[in-house]
């Protein structure tokens, strides 16, 4: 199983080696509605999923699903333009393979994104908040399985899997461009169905500050491999669970569309300072 990936790993690899023209200093996964900051990307290379070896291909409206090379704000970049999901039908190893490949080819800072829903009271629609740290329920873990000393260790540390550092950078980003940045704690669901208001209280008595679907198996991965990782949710809808108020995917991505500009924003002047 360890040389089977391996194997995978370094063909897509070389596979995008020999494609770009250099190392890609960060990594940004955009999730849903959140692909335009791609625009803001200075493109050399533009690759879809089904052309890589071994990549998954995403099945989610709303997910381009292509890997862009490029600069942004100064710095080498790697973009997806898409992310893959447990609720798939993938298994989170597969889920998380592009984050591998990721620092295979030299990334050391992974900018994460979703589109969450809120279950702090204090939340609005609209609102961005920067991950502090997250709950993982989704049944499955990207590290399951014999582990690669050469990818990480087998017990990796996640006291600081969203970077100290990378936070303060943010609030002080967020503070001189006048970006208003909530923080909170993520939970991971498996989807894909949206939450019933049980679930929502379950979640905010739990400590979860907003929820949704992704994100945390890559975190997991990016910290196996010494990736030093920041994380934002656009929070698309805030749930009261006493009187939910209904919300399709549609809305959702529509909501992170609007809302996506203040990230890329936040992100343009974060990468100006790492």
């Amino acid at each position: 199983m360890i040389e089977d990936l391996g194997r995978k790993l370094a063909e897509a690899e070389q596979y995008l080696r020999e494609r770009i023209p250099a190392s890609p200093e960060v990594g940004i996964v955009l999730g849903s509605g959140l692909g335009g900051l791609a625009e803001d990307i200075e493109k050399e290379v533009e690759i879809p999923y089904w052309d890589i070896p071994h990549f998954p291909v995403s099945t989610v409206k709303g997910h381009r699903g292509k890997l862009i090379f490029g600069t942004l704000s100064g710095k080498r970049v790697m973009a997806m333009q898409g992310r893959f999901h447990y609720y798939e039908g993938y298994s989170a190893a597969e889920v998380t393979f592009p984050i591998r490949v990721m620092r295979l080819l030299g990334v050391s800072v992974l900018i994460v994104s979703n589109a969450a829903g809120g279950v702090n009271p204090h939340f609005r629609p609209g609102d961005l908040m920067m991950i502090v740290d997250h709950i993982n329920l989704i049944p499955d873990n990207p590290l399951r399985g014999p582990n690669d000393d050469t990818l990480g260790p087998r017990f990796p540390s996640m006291h600081n899997a969203y970077d100290r550092g990378l936070r303060d950078l943010a609030i002080e980003v967020a503070r001189k461009k006048g970006v208003f940045l909530r923080q909170g704690v993520y939970v991971a669901l498996p989807g894909p169905n949206l939450e019933t208001p049980a679930e929502y209280l379950f979640v905010r008595t739990i400590g979860g500050d907003a929820v949704g679907m992704s994100t945390v198996p890559e975190v997991i991965v990016a910290n196996h491999m010494g990736m030093k990782v920041l994380g934002f949710s656009v929070i698309t809808n805030v749930a009261n669970p006493y009187q939910p108020e209904p919300a399709t995917h549609e809305e959702v991505v529509a909501m992170a569309e609007r809302a996506g500009g203040e990230l890329a924003r936040l992100v343009k002047g974060i990468l100006e300072l790492l």
